[in-house]
C-alpha cells in the first residue's frame, strides 16, 4: 500500500514493531516540517538539519516506550523543545571591549566566595518561589529573565500571543514581589542579579 494512504497511526503502530519501511516513510512525510520549524527560528540551515535528524533518531531509538497520539504535533512540540535547547546552549554571553583598562580600579577586594554564596542562596530562595507559579508563568520568566529572550522571541517559540507572553511576566514578577515584600533589599539584589 502506498505512503500517502497509510495514516500516521497506522505507520506509528508499524514503527513500533520495529518496521524500517515504515518509519522512511514516516521521515520522509514530516522531515522537511521539521526542518522548516527549526529554521523559523534560527535560521541556520546546518543546525536546523541537526535538530530534525535529532528528533527522529531519538523516535526511533525510543519507540517502545513512546506514545505517540497525534504525531504531527508531537514533532511540532519537540522542534520547538530543540530549538530551545539550542539556543540555551549556544548562548552567548556579550564580552564587553575596554579602550584602557589601567582606568580600572585593581586595589579593591571582593570576597567571591561569600558572593556566590549569597547569590546561590538568593536564587534558590527565587527557585522556591517560582515552582508556586503553573508551569508556564514559570517557564515564560525562566526564558525572559535568565534565558535573556525577547516577548517576540518567547512567543513564536512556545507558540503564543506577545500579549500572553507579557500577561505571564507580569503574573509572575507580582508573585515573586508578593513573596518578597518584606525584603525589599534582596529584590533588588535579586534584579540585579538575575540581568547580569
Amino acid at each position: 500500500m502506498p505512503s500517502t494512504q497509510l495514516s500516521d497511526q497506522e505507520l506509528w503502530e508499524a514503527i513500533v514493531n520495529d518496521d524500517h519501511a515504515a518509519f522512511t516513510m514516516l521521515f520522509d512525510r514530516y522531515w522537511s516540517k521539521v526542518y522548516t520549524t527549526a529554521y523559523h527560528y534560527l535560521k541556520d540551515r546546518e543546525a536546523s538539519t541537526e535538530i530534525a535528524h535529532d528528533i527522529f533518531l531519538s523516535i526511533w531509538l525510543k519507540r517502545d516506550h513512546l506514545e505517540i497520539d497525534c504525531f504531527e504535533a508531537y514533532l511540532r512540540t519537540a522542534s520547538r523543545y530543540h530549538v530551545y535547547k539550542y539556543i540555551k546552549a549556544h548562548k552567548n554571553t556579550p564580552v564587553e571591549y575596554v579602550e584602557d583598562c589601567a582606568s580600572y580600579s585593581t586595589n579593591r577586594a571582593y570576597n567571591t566566595g561569600e558572593t556566590n554564596i549569597r547569590y546561590l542562596e538568593l536564587e534558590s530562595r527565587l527557585d522556591d518561589y517560582l515552582k508556586i507559579l503553573p508551569k508556564r508563568c514559570r517557564d515564560i520568566f525562566i526564558l525572559s529573565r535568565r534565558q535573556q529572550l525577547s516577548n517576540d522571541q518567547i512567543a513564536g517559540l512556545l507558540g503564543i500571543s506577545k500579549r500572553t507572553v507579557e500577561n505571564q511576566l507580569t503574573h509572575a514578577l507580582h508573585h515573586i514581589r508578593a513573596s518578597l515584600k518584606d525584603m525589599s533589599a534582596i529584590i533588588v539584589l535579586i534584579m540585579v542579579l538575575i540581568k547580569s
